[in-house]
């Protein structure tokens, strides 16, 4: 992963991905996949649906590269974090909330043993396709057996735009977590690039339930 592009994105502030009211695909679909447990976050940004999930009575694990991200997130929303080392991560944790910082490629087996979902709006769409296969064999490999997952992907033509966020077919999903989940697709919706929705939009959001 690209450390010095988000790390360049969070101080200048070039976080039109970073939404301020809760993803209508996550509060529709999420009880859904999970009534209740911890869920890890990916690339979790100062990300509010975050807060959503505590409100709800989940436990919160989020993983993010930029500590920028992770400040703001507590600066903004009033909180008061301890924070400590752990291995390779700097945790932030108050709470049933904990945020790591460092690179989510690092994370252990053992680090993911108590999780029970995961929620990604931010991570895959956020990966070039170098890496994304990557990102897809952590999830398979490391998370716990009985693991569900909501996914949120973006789809638009190609050469409509650059990425981030990448287009992501739903084939793509398919051929990446067939292997260890089962994939529902749950709904398509008209969707928004950096808080935007385009002109005569061809941008959607799907959003997926993977569980083993």
């Amino acid at each position: 992963m690209d450390h010095n592009f988000w790390h360049q994105r969070w101080q200048n502030q070039q976080i039109g991905f970073h939404r301020d009211v809760f993803h209508e695909l996550l509060t529709t679909y999420f009880p859904k996949a999970l009534s209740s447990g911890r869920v890890l976050v990916p690339l979790c940004g100062k990300s509010r649906d975050m807060l959503w999930l505590l409100d709800q009575g989940y436990k919160v694990f989020g993983i993010e590269l930029s500590e920028l991200a992770v400040q703001a997130f507590f600066q903004e929303n009033q909180l008061k974090p301890e924070i400590q080392q752990r291995g390779k991560f700097k945790e932030y944790a108050i709470d049933e909330l904990v945020i790591w910082v460092g690179d989510v490629f690092d994370l252990a087996v053992e680090d993911l043993a108590d999780v029970d979902g995961w929620y990604d709006r931010a991570a895959l769409v956020a990966l070039p396709e170098s890496l994304r296969s990557d990102y897809v064999k952590l999830l398979k490999h490391k998370l716990p057996r009985g693991s569900k997952g909501l996914l949120i992907t973006v789809e638009y033509p190609q050469g409509f735009r650059q990425g981030p966020p990448f287009s992501i077919a739903e084939d793509e999903v398919v051929a990446g977590f067939e292997s260890r989940f089962r994939i529902k697709p749950l709904a398509r919706i008209p969707g928004m690039v950096n808080n935007e929705v385009p002109a005569d939009n061809p941008v959607t959001e799907q959003a997926y339930l993977l569980y083993d």
